[in-house]
C-alpha cells in the first residue's frame, strides 16, 4: 500500500467556507444587482430580475405545499416562454428535479418518460395540453388501475388560442398564475446539501430504443454555466434570444448563464428567421444558440424577412450537429460572429469549443470558416477529451487523418441514465464517457467529427464519412439542405445517398436534371467512390432541436432497395 498523502494542514471544512455548488444563487444575486433590469421579455410581457426571483420562489412555495421535495421530479412541456424559465430555478428551489420535455415527440414516448421518471408534476403549456393529456392517459391506461394522477398545472399564453386553455381549466387542471398564488414570494429556499444532489433530467432521443434519461447535477450545471460565460465571452447586461429549446440539455445551460450575468431573456414560441432578424433590430438582441439548420434558414431567408445590415455584431454559438464550412461563409458575410461547440445531452449541452485564434483573423473567410467547422478543445469546465483507438483506448495521432471515438472525462460529464445500470456499464467503460461519435485530432490538438459510428458509410470496403460529403455537397448553388446516408448496393456493398431539399427559387420541375447536375458537381469537387449515386428530393426530417433525423433516411435509403448497378 502507497503512503497516505498529507496536506500541509489538517484545517476541516466548516459552514463558513464550504457550500455545495449549484447554480441556483445566481438568480438572488441578479435580483440584487439589478432588480428593475429585464429578465424575460415575451411578446408584449416582460418581468425584471426582482419579480422573477419573486416568481421563481412562489413556484417552489406551491410545489413544496403540494408534498413536493428532494427525490420528486417534475416535468414540464413547453416551447421558450417564462414559465419554462422559471422552471429551471423555481423546481430545484424545492429540492424536486426538472424534467424538461422535449414538445416535438409523441405521446407514447412523452407517456414513457413520465411514466420512467415517476413525474409528480406535469406542468404543460396550453398549446401542448393534448399531447399531455393522451400521454397520462396511456400512462394510466399501462397501470392497469394502479395509477397515481400527477398534478397537472397548465401555462396560459395570450399569443395562443384560448380554447385549449379553457378546456384544460375545465377538465381539473390547475392555471399556472393561480397556482404561484398559492406559493410565497419570500420562501426561503434551501440550496442542496450535495453538489452531486441531481438538478436535472433530460432524456435522450430514443431513435433505436427506448430515450434514456441523462441525469444532471448541481455541481455540473453550475460549473457549465459559468464555463458557458467564460468561453464565449458573454458579458454582463446580453440581451439573449432563445431560438435553442430550453428542453435540449436546459437550453445548453444558458437558463442559468444567463442569471449569473444578469441579462436579458428573449422567448421566441416559433422560431423563424423573420422572427430573429426583428428581435435583433427591435430588442437589442447580442447573442443567441441554435444548431446549423437554424442558421442556414437565417442566412436562406427570403430579402423581406431579412433586416440587413446587422445594427451590431451579433454573436452566435451553434452546436447539435456538424455545421457545413459554406453555412459558416455565409453568416460570417453576414456580420454574425460565429462561435462552434459540440457536445451532448451527457456532456451538460456543449462541453468542446472551436477556440478562435487571432492569426485565422488574417485568413481568407473560406479558410477561416474551415477551421471554424472542427469541433476544437475541450470546454474550461471539462478535464479530459480525447480520440482514442476504439480496440484498445490509446490516443490517436494527431495527424488529422486517423479516425478515433471521442471520449470525455471530468465534472461536465452526467451522473449517468436513470435506473439503467447496462447503458452505464457501456457509457463509463475505461474511465472515460463514450460519445459514439467518430472524428480525428489535428496536429494543433483540435478534434474534428467525422461521423456518428452508425452514420459512416463502407463502400468496396473504404470508409465514407457522410459529414464530409454533406460540406462539398453545400456549395453547389441550387442544394439548401443535404443529409447523405448508407443505400444498399448491389456491387459496393453500401453507396452514399443523397436527400436534398432545394432553395425556395430553384425550379424543382425536373429532378433527373437536378440529380444529374449535383452528380456532375460532385464528380469535380470529390473522390469519385463518395459521389452520391442515388439523389432523393424533398424536406428532410429533423428532430426538436432542427438536428436532421438520419435513421429515418437510412431506412428510407434501405425501404428503396439495392442499387442494382453502379456506375463508379
Amino acid at each position: 500500500m502507497g503512503a497516505v498523502e498529507r496536506d500541509i494542514d489538517d484545517l476541516p471544512k466548516n459552514d463558513a467556507n464550504y457550500t455545495a455548488l449549484t447554480p441556483l444563487h445566481f438568480l438572488d444575486r441578479a435580483a440584487l444587482i439589478h432588480p428593475d433590469r429585464n429578465s424575460l421579455i415575451h411578446g408584449s410581457l416582460a418581468y425584471t430580475w426582482r419579480q422573477t426571483y419573486r416568481r421563481c420562489r412562489q413556484l417552489a412555495s406551491a410545489l413544496s405545499s403540494r408534498g413536493i421535495a428532494f427525490g420528486s421530479t417534475v416535468a414540464v412541456i413547453a416551447p421558450n416562454v417564462p414559465a419554462m424559465y422559471e422552471a429551471h430555478f423555481g423546481i430545484p428551489m424545492s429540492g424536486a428535479v426538472i424534467n424538461a420535455v422535449n414538445v416535438r415527440l409523441n405521446a407514447t414516448t412523452i407517456a414513457f418518460l413520465l411514466a420512467h421518471s415517476q413525474s409528480a408534476v406535469v406542468m404543460v403549456d396550453q398549446e401542448f395540453y393534448a399531447l399531455a393529456k393522451e400521454s397520462l392517459k396511456i400512462w394510466e391506461d399501462s397501470r392497469k388501475g394502479k395509477f397515481s394522477r400527477p398534478i397537472l398545472v397548465v401555462i396560459g399564453d395570450v399569443n395562443c388560442d384560448p380554447r385549449s386553455l379553457h378546456e384544460a381549466l375545465s377538465e381539473g387542471a390547475i392555471d399556472y398564475e393561480k397556482f404561484l398564488e398559492t406559493g410565497d414570494p419570500d420562501f426561503e429556499w434551501k440550496p442542496p446539501q450535495d453538489e452531486w444532489h441531481s438538478i436535472a433530467l433530460g432524456y435522450t432521443s430514443g431513435t433505436t430504443a427506448s430515450p434514456k434519461g441523462v441525469v444532471l447535477h448541481h455541481r455540473g450545471a453550475y460549473l457549465m454555466s459559468i464555463s458557458n460565460s467564460v468561453v464565449w465571452d458573454i458579458k454582463e447586461g446580453a440581451v439573449f434570444l432563445w431560438t435553442l429549446p430550453m428542453f435540449h440539455c436546459n437550453g445548453w445551460c444558458f437558463t442559468w448563464t444567463l442569471a449569473a450575468i444578469c441579462g436579458t431573456n428573449v422567448c421566441l414560441r416559433q422560431v423563424q428567421a423573420k422572427g430573429v432578424y426583428s428581435a435583433i433590430a427591435d430588442l437589442g438582441v447580442t447573442h443567441f444558440c441554435a444548431a446549423p439548420v437554424v442558421l442556414n434558414a437565417i442566412v436562406n431567408a427570403r430579402k423581406d424577412e431579412q433586416i440587413l445590415p446587422l445594427p451590431r455584431t451579433v454573436h452566435v454559438m451553434t452546436a447539435g450537429a456538424a455545421p457545413p464550412p459554406s453555412v459558416l461563409f455565409s453568416m460570417a458575410q453576414q456580420g454574425f460572429r460565429v462561435t462552434h461547440t459540440y457536445g451532448l445531452s451527457e456532456t451538460f449541452g456543449p462541453s468542446t469549443v472551436c477556440a478562435w485564434k487571432p492569426e485565422w483573423n488574417s485568413l481568407p473567410l473560406e479558410k477561416q470558416a474551415r477551421m471554424n467547422a472542427r469541433q476544437g478543445v475541450r470546454y474550461t469546465a471539462l478535464e479530459g477529451l480525447d480520440v482514442v483507438h476504439t480496440q484498445n483506448m490509446k490516443p490517436v495521432p494527431a495527424d488529422g487523418k486517423t479516425v478515433g471515438e471521442i471520449v470525455f472525462r471530468g465534472n461536465a460529464v452526467m451522473k449517468g441514465y436513470l435506473k439503467n445500470p447496462k447503458a452505464n456499464e457501456e457509457a463509463f467503460a475505461d474511465g472515460w464517457f463514450h460519445s459514439g461519435d467518430l472524428g480525428v485530432k489535428h496536429p494543433d490538438g483540435y478534434i474534428e467529427i467525422k461521423d456518428r459510428s452508425k452514420d459512416i458509410i463502407i463502400s468496396g470496403g473504404e470508409n465514407i464519412s457522410s459529414v464530409e460529403v454533406e460540406n462539398v455537397l453545400y456549395h453547389h448553388p441550387a442544394i439548401l439542405e443535404v443529409s447523405v446516408v448508407a443505400r444498399p448496393d448491389e456491387r459496393w456493398g453500401e453507396s452514399p445517398c443523397a436527400f436534398v431539399t432545394l432553395k425556395p427559387e430553384v425550379d424543382d420541375s425536373d429532378h433527373r436534371k437536378l440529380a444529374e447536375d449535383i452528380t456532375k458537381f460532385s464528380r469535380a469537387e470529390m473522390p469519385a467512390y463518395w459521389v452520391p449515386k442515388s439523389v432523393v428530393f424533398g424536406p428532410l426530417p429533423k428532430t426538436a432541436t432542427g438536428k436532421i433525423q438520419k435513421h429515418l433516411l437510412r431506412s428510407r435509403a434501405k425501404e428503396m432497395g439495392t442499387l442494382k448497378k453502379s456506375r463508379l
